[in-house]
């Protein structure tokens, strides 16, 4: 393993602020393939994320030294790119609430955000895979899946190779070009978000579905070798067409009757709102279609108009 500082922005008043990378594999041989990009972290409440990497770390350390790693490959993991934001639980940057993950490709002589931006992408823009832990704009639990963003260039054969219950590709938006994932497809990086358990609290059940998805990717696709690991789930594909969102049209507090997972039919109720007050039912919300729940919101405050459930139909 080596471990090497990517980028550096000094402080007057904390330390210096380093981006961390760890290299595994045959990357001194200038012939070396760069075969997989892991990247966690990029916003300060992503604690899941980042644990995820730590552990993706351990275990590559422990099948390196058994010699595990495919010969000409090389992997990176870089845990965090946000560590400033991390060290306050401030989800945006710091000093100026930009989000680090609207802000690639990047540019060298931009804003800060720019600038580690810019410079996170140079590095990683020429590997053949690469994986990022994200977390949705929502707090909340989804069944763990495989995202991508429909550019022309989403590879959902290879999605399955991870061996979780959903590929999700979806439409992309306009804001979705300054995203990780946008510029490492359209650079030529076959490129997957991995939406696995929680965000800002760890846990560890999760770290370990993680690990074992990323190591059965690598596996599946000849970068490590002779490691035994689990089949995993058969993917179900679904697309923005398949997945109906159901939102409160009354503030107050959510109280859910389902789970993530949950087979629900249409018109079961899936939860109500309360006023915060008084304890009354301001609103019944229930299923608009047959499926299984995909999201849940953690709540327990909801505006009015928020994202509560999403259902995948299957």
């Amino acid at each position: 393993m080596k471990k090497e500082i990517i980028f550096e922005l000094p402080s007057p008043y904390r330390d210096t602020m380093r981006i961390w990378a760890y290299k595994f594999g045959d990357y001194e041989n200038e012939d070396c393939e760069k075969s997989l990009a892991v990247v966690g972290a990029t916003r300060g409440n992503e604690a899941q994320q980042m644990f995820n990497c730590s552990q993706i770390i351990a275990r590559l350390k422990d099948l390196e030294s058994k010699g595990k790693i495919a010969e000409g490959k090389s992997i990176v993991v870089i845990p965090a790119i946000n560590n400033f934001s991390i060290n306050v639980e401030k989800r945006f940057w710091a000093m100026d609430n930009t989000d680090i993950n609207r802000m690639f490709p990047g540019y060298d002589l931009g804003e800060t955000t720019q600038r580690i931006a810019y410079y996170t992408f140079e590095y990683l823009k020429d590997y053949e895979y690469g994986i990022h832990f994200t977390s949705h704009y929502r707090p909340g639990k989804f069944i763990p899946h495989v995202r991508m963003m429909h550019t022309g260039y989403e590879d959902t054969e290879k999605a399955a190779d991870f061996g979780l219950p959903y590929i999700y590709v979806r439409n992309s938006k306009p804001y979705d070009t300054t995203t990780l994932n946008y510029n490492w497809q359209i650079w030529g990086t076959k490129a997957f978000s991995l939406y696995i358990g929680a965000t800002a609290r760890i846990n560890e059940e999760a770290g370990r579905n993680a690990v074992e998805a990323v190591m059965r990717f690598a596996l599946k696709n000849n970068i490590l070798k002779d490691v035994d690991i689990e089949e995993g789930t058969k993917s179900k594909l679904i697309t923005s067409k398949n997945v109906y969102s159901v939102r409160n049209s009354s503030a107050g507090v959510l109280c859910k009757c389902v789970h993530v997972n949950d087979y629900v039919k249409c018109g079961e109720l899936l939860g109500y709102i309360l006023d915060p007050y008084e304890g009354t039912v301001r609103q019944k919300l229930v299923a608009p279609i047959d499926g299984r729940i995909f999201f849940t919101a953690y709540g327990p405050n909801e505006y009015e108009g928020s994202l509560v459930f999403r259902i995948a139909v299957e």
